[in-house]
């Protein structure tokens, strides 16, 4: 066989390759996926076939192991058997008429149940949080729950470490889950768990990639959600990571970047729900099941007289639907007068941007708060492709001052209803991370997000359309790119 017959014949084989990989992407990629997501790498597999197809088998599947995903089934079913029976919310009487079914979707999709005689207050200041969540748990008796995406000791947490440690020391049960990949991407990973076993403090790694001990999903599949709760009585759930606000970042040091967060402490019957979602992410992580004596009596203790609905929406890769996002749109749809929307990762999906300039053309005032820069750069352009869009809709945007980066997660609807938590408004949070969400019914709660708000719009600048409309080429260039990628879920 001469060299030129067997070029001809490896060029057949690379064309029959390429055609096959083809072929085979169109039958299995859109399958139960979203069209742009399936048409993103469908558009990535036939430019580059092989590699296209090896970082889709790498990371194509947007969904926990089949394993996890029947174990959180188990515990969704273990909740809603637990607590049927334990709403007592207020007078529903008083509600807006479309706040029922915005409960009820909740409690079908996630498990929990709304409940009433809450209180909750707002913290936004990065240290103040932190100073107090060391307080609560200085005043631990029983247990502490912890649970972060990046949880790191450094000098902005030693005191809360230190709590934790004095709480071991007097017989007080102190459990902490930490995301793996996230806390290992910080500076002084090791050291964080040396510090946790030096304390005696149990702690496990949520969603490890640890192939060499059968652990492993999707590598960018992350439990987002940040939680701390102690003793059931009080609970803090928000934005804020436990490290440094500059994140141990020596390129976020040089930049001066400095993190705005908000966080709600909470007290009422409603810190059930928070430990029911740090209980199933346990169980998850360590195969130690909930027990039924550990809901005993959940969400029946005695609440304050704010009195505020609540209800925990838990969201993630291990629900077989987009929660979070279910949640938001019902919200969007239901607004009669005004949305104001915080979130530091903007990315709608297109029914997100339909429900946003329908509230528009229906006469709602909305608004949203980004941040001016950004620390992740594809992030940043694909949520900078969306803002004409946006402008043109009647959407007033605020772009927080440099050098903060506003990583607070939040949203208003009308004078009534708010919703806070770890859930960024882009694809990412609604299929690839798990999250938790808490949504109040409450007029005080609500101006109390008003004060905070109106803090923003004091240290943000508004952008126009005519400003937009003259940004660089390159600029375009880059956020309809990065918008490209964003769909790659």
């Amino acid at each position: 066989m001469t060299g030129e017959q067997v070029a001809l014949i490896a060029a057949g084989v690379v064309i029959l390759i390429d055609l096959v990989v083809r072929v085979v992407a169109v039958i299995v990629v859109p399958r139960n996926r979203r069209p742009t997501a399936g048409m993103a790498w469908l558009l990535a597999i036939f430019f580059i076939p092989i590699l296209g197809a090896l970082i889709f088998l790498l990371i194509g599947n947007p969904k926990l192991p089949r394993g996890r995903r029947k174990r959180q089934a188990e515990v969704d079913r273990f909740i809603r058997e637990s607590t049927h029976g334990v709403e007592r919310a207020s007078d529903p009487s008083g509600w807006p008429d479309w706040f029922e079914g915005v409960v009820r979707l909740n409690r079908n999709l996630g498990a929990m149940p709304l409940i009433g005689s809450n209180s909750a207050h707002l913290i936004g200041d990065y240290e103040g949080s932190l100073a107090a969540m060391t307080d609560a748990v200085h005043d631990a008796k029983r247990y502490v729950h912890v649970e972060f995406y990046i949880f790191a000791y450094d000098r902005t947490t030693a005191a809360f470490f230190d709590a934790l440690g004095a709480a071991v020391g007097r017989g007080v049960e102190v459990r902490v889950l930490l995301d793996h990949i996230a806390s290992a991407r910080v500076a002084g990973y090791r050291q964080t768990l040396r510090k946790l076993d030096e304390m005696g403090v149990r702690w496990q790694l949520m969603l490890p990639v640890q192939p060499w001990r059968w652990k492993y999903q999707r590598p960018d599949l992350r439990n987002h959600r940040k939680i701390l709760v102690v003793d059931g009585e009080i609970g803090f759930l928000g934005s804020q990571n436990v490290i440094d606000r500059s994140y141990n970042k020596k390129s976020n040091q040089r930049r001066g970047l400095k993190w705005k967060e908000l966080v709600a402490r909470l007290e009422g019957p409603i810190v059930s729900g928070l430990d029911a979602i740090f209980a199933t992410d346990w169980y998850l992580e360590t195969d130690e099941p909930p027990q039924r004596d550990e809901f005993d009596g959940a969400f029946s203790q005695p609440g304050e007289a704010q009195a505020l609905d609540c209800q925990v929406v838990p969201s993630g890769p291990g629900f077989p639907n987009e929660n979070n996002l279910k949640l938001f749109l019902a919200l969007l749809y239901a607004a009669r007068e005004k949305l104001i929307i915080t979130s530091p990762y903007f990315v709608p999906d297109e029914a997100m941007l339909r429900a946003i300039s329908g509230a528009t053309q229906r006469g709602v005032h909305v608004e949203l708060f980004v941040s001016e820069i950004g620390d992740q750069a594809l992030v940043y352009h694909a949520q900078r492709s969306y803002y004409e869009a946006l402008l043109r809709a009647g959407v007033r945007i605020y772009m927080y001052k440099a050098p903060y980066i506003l990583h607070a997660k939040h949203f208003t609807v009308d004078d009534e209803v708010a919703v806070i938590g770890s859930s960024n408004m882009d694809i990412r949070s609604f299929e690839l991370n798990a999250e938790v969400s808490l949504l109040v019914r409450g007029s005080s709660f609500v101006r109390e997000m008003r004060q905070i708000e109106d803090g923003y719009r004091r240290d943000s600048r508004e952008l126009t359309l005519d400003e937009w409309l003259k940004q660089p080429l390159r600029s375009t260039v880059l956020d309809n790119l990065a918008r490209l990628t964003s769909a790659l879920q």
